[in-house]
């Protein structure tokens, strides 16, 4: 069993704001059961317009702390969603669930981490509570 909602944002000294950008249903269902055993904020987005949209508000954008997203996105490739949404927010961490064909190198120049599918659940929450903790110590 993870860690508590509470101690988690102990663990990231912040409560951390998770967008799921993911255009398959079952996918995203999948992904969100998965990250509500940890998270309390975890936002959905079907495409990338909709998930740029949401970055562009400084209310959501402002709490923002990762952003997970697979390598096929409705409507737009994986790295030109990531460069697109590094254009707007640099220093976002992304987290990319990728099938065993997709290569770090497709996302050239673009900081981002990759889970390649199938994966165990745990190994999510892992990467993800790890991120987030990158992120706090490189915004602090």
């Amino acid at each position: 069993m993870g860690a508590p909602v509470g101690d988690l944002a102990c663990l990231t000294g912040h409560m951390a704001t998770i967008l799921l950008v993911e255009g398959d249903p079952l996918q995203a269902f999948l992904t969100m059961a998965v990250l509500g055993r940890q998270f309390v904020d975890v936002y959905r987005a079907t495409d990338a317009a909709e998930a740029l949209c949401l970055v562009e508000q400084p209310d959501f954008a402002s709490k923002l702390s990762l952003v997970i997203s697979g390598h096929q996105i409705p409507g737009i490739t994986g790295p030109a969603f990531v460069a697109e949404l590094h254009s707007r927010m640099p220093q976002m961490p992304v987290l990319v669930l990728a099938s065993a064909e997709t290569m770090p190198t497709d996302y050239t120049d673009q900081p981002v981490a990759f889970l390649h599918r199938p994966f165990l659940p745990e190994k999510m929450l892992s990467m993800t509570r790890e991120m987030l903790s990158h992120h706090r110590n490189a915004v602090v």
